[in-house]
């Protein structure tokens, strides 16, 4: 099994909505990640930073390609865009 961790930052003041959004994730991207192998999803902040990591059971390449061909990942990350 593959570790995977990225850094990323949000807009200042939108922490909250951020954890919000997160809670209310969509059932739809959850399926894509378990198809993708993902598995063990943390992220964590400071102050504005962001850190997360997975677990990619089926290695962090194919974790990748799947979700970048994903539309429903493209809707995600338009849905987050504007924090």
């Amino acid at each position: 099994m593959e570790r995977y961790a990225w850094k990323g930052r949000i807009k200042e003041g939108t922490k909250e909505e951020y954890i919000r959004r997160h809670k209310e994730i969509w059932p739809e991207m959850k399926a894509v990640l378990k198809e993708a192998g993902i598995a063990n999803y943390s992220i964590w902040f400071t102050e504005n930073e962001l850190f997360g990591y997975y677990e990619c059971a089926k290695g962090a390449a194919f974790a990748a390609e799947v979700q970048a061909k994903s539309p429903v990942v493209a809707r995600w990350d338009a849905f987050m865009k504007d924090i």
